[in-house]
């Protein structure tokens, strides 16, 4: 009995068939022809636009918002209760150190300054005539030592006296300005009431907040420009005083002061300034800000480097318009993605977009 020949299965002619068109020249194909865009760059190539990290002077300006205040300031008061009988000041005056503002009545303190002073005046022709008597042997000594303590002791109200009298009188503890008048003649003021303000004002101090990324270059004399919007046109020129010796941990921010000359007075205490610190340039490696890309409170940007991408967390310092200097996390001459970083992720494939030919001269006309 002579065997059939077996029909291949059509599973097999199956496999066979996808077999063959793998195997077809790419001529047959619809592969892209070898001069087309992009055919070199691979598919899954991200086309980007780069910027290289250059090193260069860099400005130091730091712009903060900050509040006036007064050179030094107080609230005059009254140290007891007692009674107004004069006020020696008009509101907005001038006044010099030691200069009376306002007179409380002083009839009491005085009338107990005469009776301590008749006291004194009492007690040292005693202890006079003790010492006499004592050179005599008609006195003990320790007699002499109590009429001697009842003669300091009678010092010592004399001295209170005066000084209850002297605070009758309150005078201005250093030059400044007045404010309004807070009491009127016949009021009684007790310990703390506020007759009126007075404030030093020939020179301001202005307190703000600056980042923590400006402490090193932060010191005493730095110069400040203020602006206010009471004088648009003007630039209030100081410098820095002094700079806290603690950063705010939850603002990560540290006090400065600077001082401003006011000769003419316009600064007043409690005025909103916008102030400028700068200082000469300094060398430092600068990106485009649109490099930048913030992410859950830390700053990375995107490296390019041999076809992949590189992610880099960096640390960025001191900013100009369109630029940041970055002190952490790249070198000069590396290229950093300034356009695509959304398309890119970190060890991914990417390609320089080439920058659209310039038109040739006299085109369109």
């Amino acid at each position: 009995m002579t065997d059939r020949p077996r029909r291949p299965s059509p599973a097999l002619l199956l496999a066979l068939a996808f077999t063959t068109t793998a195997w077809l020249p790419s001529g047959c194909g619809g592969d892209a022809p070898a001069g087309a865009p992009g055919a070199g760059a691979g598919p899954e190539s991200v086309a980007v636009m780069t910027a290289a990290i250059v090193e260069k002077a860099v400005a130091v300006e730091v712009e903060a918002l900050g509040t006036a205040r007064a050179n030094e300031a107080v609230e005059i008061t009254s140290k007891s209760a007692n009674t107004v009988i004069a006020v020696r000041f008009e509101e907005g005056q001038l006044v010099r150190r030691g200069q009376l503002l306002v007179e409380l009545d002083g009839a009491q303190a005085r009338a107990d300054l005469a009776a301590a002073q008749a006291a004194l005046a009492e007690s040292r022709s005693a202890f006079a005539r003790s010492k006499d008597l004592f050179t005599q042997q008609a006195l003990s000594q320790a007699q002499l030592e109590t009429i001697e303590a009842t003669l300091l002791a009678n010092e010592a109200r004399v001295a209170a006296s005066q000084a209850r009298l002297a605070d009758t009188l309150i005078r201005a503890p250093f030059d400044g300005r007045v404010g309004l008048r807070r009491v009127s003649v016949g009021a009684l003021v007790s310990p703390g009431t506020v007759i009126t303000t007075l404030d030093d004002t020939s020179t301001m101090k202005v307190d703000f907040d600056v980042p923590e990324v400006f402490l090193a270059v932060l010191n005493r004399g730095l110069a400040v420009a203020a602006r206010s919007a009471a004088y648009p046109e003007k630039s209030f020129a100081g410098e820095v005083e002094s700079v806290d010796s603690r950063v705010d941990p939850v603002t990560r921010t540290i006090k400065v002061r600077a001082r401003l000359p006011n000769p003419d007075g316009q600064l007043r205490p409690g005025m909103f300034l916008t102030v400028r610190v700068s200082r000469e340039p300094l060398p430092g490696l600068v990106a485009p800000e649109q490099a930048l890309v913030p992410e859950r409170g830390k700053t990375y940007v995107f490296v390019l480097a041999d076809g992949r991408i590189s992610r880099r967390e960096v640390v960025i310092g001191r900013r100009t318009p369109g630029e940041v200097e970055v002190t952490q996390g790249v070198a000069a001459g590396e290229r950093v993605v300034i356009e695509g970083t959304q398309k890119v992720r970190d060890g991914s494939a990417a390609h320089e977009l080439a920058p659209p030919p310039a038109a040739a001269p006299g085109a369109g006309s």
